[in-house]
């Protein structure tokens, strides 16, 4: 099987060390509109080859592994593939994807998300087994045909990840919890950090927790400015119910009540007995 790869940094540049470490792909082709970003995976051996759209159009399977609004944008050039090439985006997002779909390619377009990555991006940040043992959601599968679904599954299931199902409305629902408001917030500390008079000295005393919760902001900003776009308003919804929890806290605070606020702590502690 020839795999075609478009967007060559962490999620596509592992892929591509995957398919070929595993042997899942005879030939690995990889694009990109950064010429560094196509140097420097040839450099690391993250795809065979570099190659021209026209010709990823003609693999087997197509990986779209690049910010959600050039995913949308990048579609409608894939109208005229074969009836018998897969194409599986890697977006986090999915409803707004999979509605501007062209119908041309309904049945080959598979709209999946493996929940995984790191804060770092490009090239150098791509290795071996980032998608081993994580969950890959896929959505909306009902609309594909049968030999690209299983295809999809297939593949992911060699990369060893765990197969998860559900609507691209239901996903992007759940997303803006799990994923989408984290970013927000860890960005959000960094920005309030560093809009203080002295913010190195406040960063000579960051420890664990704060970097573990500021972590993620280093995160790509043109990838994640997409997420918040595509996502507006169950992200604005997320953030409307953390801010009443900030609210809440704010106020016992205020009110110096140290014992509903022990037990206001002790309800968050209960998320990790089920994750």
């Amino acid at each position: 099987m020839t795999v075609g790869i478009v967007g060559l940094g962490l999620m596509g540049g592992s892929l591509g060390l995957d398919l070929q470490d595993k042997k899942i792909a005879k030939k690995v082709l990889g694009v990109d509109h950064n010429i560094s970003h196509c140097e420097e995976a040839l450099e690391f051996g993250l795809v065979n080859e570099i190659a021209r759209l026209e010709d990823i159009k003609k693999c087997d399977m197509i990986f779209l592994c690049i910010p959600v609004n050039g995913i949308v944008k990048i579609l409608p050039k894939l109208k005229d593939i074969d009836v018998n090439t897969t194409v599986v985006d890697m977006g986090s997002t999915k409803q707004k994807i999979v509605e501007l779909t062209p119908k041309e390619i309904e049945k080959n377009f598979v709209a999946s998300h493996p929940m995984c990555g790191t804060e770092k991006y490009g090239p150098t940040a791509a290795f071996k087994g980032l998608y081993e043992g994580n969950t890959v959601v896929l959505c909306d599968t009902d609309r594909n045909d049968k030999l690209h679904k299983t295809r999809t599954e297939e593949l992911y299931k060699k990369l060893g990840m765990n197969i998860f199902y559900m609507g691209s409305k239901e996903h992007d629902r759940h997303a803006a919890f799990i994923s989408h408001l984290p970013h927000a917030i860890s960005y959000s500390l960094a920005n309030t950090v560093m809009s203080q008079e002295d913010p190195m000295s406040i960063l000579a005393l960051a420890g664990g927790g704060f970097r573990d919760m500021s972590r993620i902001a280093k995160s790509s900003p043109v990838m994640w400015s997409d997420v918040f776009k595509q996502n507006k308003n169950n992200l604005l919804s997320s953030i409307d119910l953390f801010e009443k929890e900030m609210k809440k806290i704010r106020e016992l605070i205020e009110h110096e009540n140290w014992e509903a606020i022990e037990i206001w702590m002790q309800k968050a502690t209960t998320l990790h007995k089920i994750i």
